[in-house]
């Protein structure tokens, strides 16, 4: 018995230690957490019109704050920005001056001296998915699928003017385009950087006809894809390249705000298909004095609750973001290939 009562004595004295112990590792453990961060700076490409992105992605300030307060991080402010192009955007996350961007893949990968991918974003596939441009053309809207995908592609649309709808026939009798059809055309383009509105353009251009968007005759640049669906339906521009899915996200505008007689899918078709993308990334700057490996972590998981939540979904629907999955550089080698070609085109 008095052998017992030791043994008991004992554990508890262990037992105590454990305690104590366990007490102060979780007072260190909540002060290491308790990090304060004064400013997170974050940057939009302009891809839809900027006061529709400032609207829709007011919430995300709050959102972000307290899932970012769920990794051990206390932000006081979130400033959200709307670049005046997609290089301004690049340009913020270069100098520092912006610590996180939503950026395409092609503006990541010019920019990428001082800026580093951590996320890709995952939208909802389409009904439609084909290499040919006349299957796009039935008259019949592109609807999402449950499915999320990783990638999409550039359409180029040709518009309701007498020389779209003039190659728009062509490629629907089942014939090809020649170069010469392409260049009498005028063509609205996004600004250098535009993964979908210039880059993969120019490789597709280059693949078929061993030219670029450089070598076009007749050429304008859009500042956004609104403004450039804008000019489509007045005749202004004869083709515009755009995100496979941006006609579902002008459909209603076509006819409301463009005053368009008929639909954007009787009015419009595809004349040119690009080779898969990557979605657009979350991108942070190298420069930022706040972005350490453990924030980056921690940011990176909180983009990904935060579009897990059905108020973060709202938030990134602007972009029709669905999701975010872990990026690497290497899923934008494509992007380089393209803008390779782009340097080689300018000598």
């Amino acid at each position: 018995m008095k052998q017992t009562a030791k043994q008991i004595v004992r554990l508890s004295m262990v037992f105590a230690v454990a305690l104590i112990a366990f007490a102060t590792f979780s007072v260190q453990s909540a002060s290491a957490a308790t990090k304060t961060i004064k400013e997170l700076k974050i940057y939009f490409v302009p891809s839809k019109q900027p006061d529709q992105i400032v609207t829709a992605t007011k919430p995300l300030k709050g959102l972000l704050k307290a899932q970012l307060k769920k990794q051990g991080y206390n932000v006081k402010n979130v400033d959200i920005k709307v670049g005046t192009s997609y290089e301004a955007a690049g340009e913020a996350l270069t100098s520092g001056t912006a610590d996180v961007g939503f950026i395409p893949g092609g503006t990541y990968v010019m920019y990428e001296d001082g800026v580093q991918v951590l996320l890709t974003a995952t939208r909802a596939g389409l009904n439609k998915d084909f290499t040919s441009a006349a299957k796009w053309n039935d008259g019949k809207a592109t609807e999402p699928t449950k499915k999320q995908a990783a990638t999409y592609r550039s359409l180029f649309i040709a518009g309701p003017s007498a020389k779209g709808q003039e190659l728009a026939k062509k490629i629907n009798a089942g014939k090809k385009l020649t170069w010469k059809d392409l260049n009498s055309a005028k063509w609205g383009l996004s600004s250098t950087t535009s993964s979908a509105g210039y880059i993969y353009p120019s490789l597709w251009l280059n693949k078929k006809y061993n030219k670029t968007v450089t070598d076009l005759s007749n050429t304008v640049q859009v500042d956004s894809y609104g403004s450039g669906m804008a000019r489509l339906a007045s005749g202004q521009i004869d083709i515009l390249p755009v995100y496979a899915d941006a006609r579902r996200d002008f459909a209603d505008a076509w006819t409301k705000d463009y005053k368009q007689s008929k639909s954007i899918w009787a009015e419009t078709n595809v004349i040119g298909v690009s080779q898969p993308i990557y979605n657009d990334t979350i991108s942070v700057s190298k420069k930022s004095k706040i972005m350490t490996k453990k924030f980056k972590s921690a940011l990176s998981k909180s983009f990904i609750k935060l579009a897990k939540t059905k108020e973060g979904k709202k938030v990134i629907a602007i972009y029709s973001h669905e999701g975010y999955v872990k990026a690497k550089s290497s899923n934008y080698d494509g992007e380089r290939a393209a803008q390779k070609v782009l340097k080689e085109s300018t000598k």
